[in-house]
């Protein structure tokens, strides 16, 4: 009985493998130098929030257990929150109270980007990311178009695909060009 406690859970061994593929992707230089995405904390956050809204969006779409999925990669994300504050040395009485911040700025960007990227409204993404992942007015037209990208190789993956595998996503570079900042 107590051996039980040393195996490896197969579920959650895939789901961190798939969140280790998603924060990955999110640190892929490209998003940074060629896509304007700040190489500062907000920014990676910004960018992990966006390729976990992808990841996400994805799932919602496949059947069951997908919506499983989908919650257990939620709740590695935000391990991995709470963990990366811990290590910046955020004290533990006041780790809750940013982590609701997190989960504030998190379901906030999920709730803009999701209207535009179901309606294939390019300049709505690119105005939300402009303000969210770049911090300013101007819109990020090449990251709109990155995220596009990114959704649409999602909508032709099935679960086992993404758990195999992972998600795929566009190399950044191939979108730095079309922006016209």
């Amino acid at each position: 009985m107590i051996f039980s406690l040393f195996r490896k859970d197969p579920r959650r061994v895939a789901i961190a493998a798939l969140y280790a593929r998603i924060a990955t992707a999110s640190r892929a230089p490209g998003l940074y130098a060629a896509l304007g995405i700040p190489d500062t904390l907000e920014g990676r956050f910004e960018s992990l929030s966006l390729h976990m809204v992808l990841a996400l969006r994805a799932l919602r779409n496949l059947p069951a257990p997908a919506d499983d999925v989908a919650k257990d990669l939620t709740d590695a994300f935000f391990r991995d929150m709470d963990a990366s504050l811990r290590e910046m040395g955020v004290g533990d009485t006041v780790v809750p109270k940013r982590m609701k911040k997190v989960a504030e700025s998190f379901f906030g960007r999920a709730h803009s980007y999701d209207p535009a990227l179901n309606g294939g409204d390019e300049a709505a993404l690119a105005e939300a990311l402009g303000r969210n992942a770049l911090g300013g007015e101007t819109p990020a037209v090449s990251l709109a178009r990155y995220a596009f990208a990114a959704d649409q190789a999602f909508k032709v993956a099935d679960l086992d695909a993404i758990l195999e595998t992972g998600p795929v996503f566009p190399a950044p570079e191939a979108f730095k060009e079309e922006d016209s900042r």
